[in-house]
């Protein structure tokens, strides 16, 4: 994953609530996937098996995340040990079948992930996060970022 995605994916969590978490979660496994087909297609099986291997952790972290006192859980429980299973085969197969099946599982709960996120209207899980501004300047094609806040104190005093 490239140094702008990761960048833009702490961006996104430092200012998300509980359903847009999930959401980012599943774009940051999406972005492993891809990851995953472009190495495969390429020919290079170090680089497909670790980002089929990170795509696993994040779905391994779904599964952990998932609070089973409401039904739905029990019902997505399967499906993430599904693709998990997809995903472990894709490696030992070496193959992109299987990365592309896991994505077409995956697409139809995350659609309705973004649904239920946009309901969402709980407090953003990071307080006191610092917040992030863009916008284009004088320049043509630029975009300049502020942090706004810098100056106070996060909350740590030493």
């Amino acid at each position: 994953m490239t140094q702008e995605k990761k960048q833009e994916f702490t961006r996104r969590l430092s200012c998300c609530n509980r359903g847009e978490m999930v959401v980012i979660l599943y774009d940051i496994l999406f972005s492993y996937l891809d990851e995953a087909l472009c190495a495969q297609e390429n020919g290079n099986y170090a680089e497909f098996r670790d980002a089929a291997g990170k795509a696993g952790q994040v779905v391994r972290r779904l599964m952990e995340d998932l609070d089973f006192t409401y039904p739905i859980a029990g019902e997505l429980y399967p499906l993430y040990q599904f693709v998990s299973k997809l995903l472990a085969l894709a490696v030992c197969k070496n193959t992109a079948e299987n990365i592309i099946d896991a994505k077409k599982v995956l697409k139809n709960l995350y659609e309705g992930f973004v649904e239920a996120a946009k309901q969402d209207s709980s407090e953003p899980l990071m307080q006191h996060a610092q917040q992030v501004v863009a916008g284009m300047t004088y320049q043509k094609g630029s975009l300049t970022e502020t942090l706004q806040g810098s100056e106070s104190s996060r909350g740590f005093f030493a």
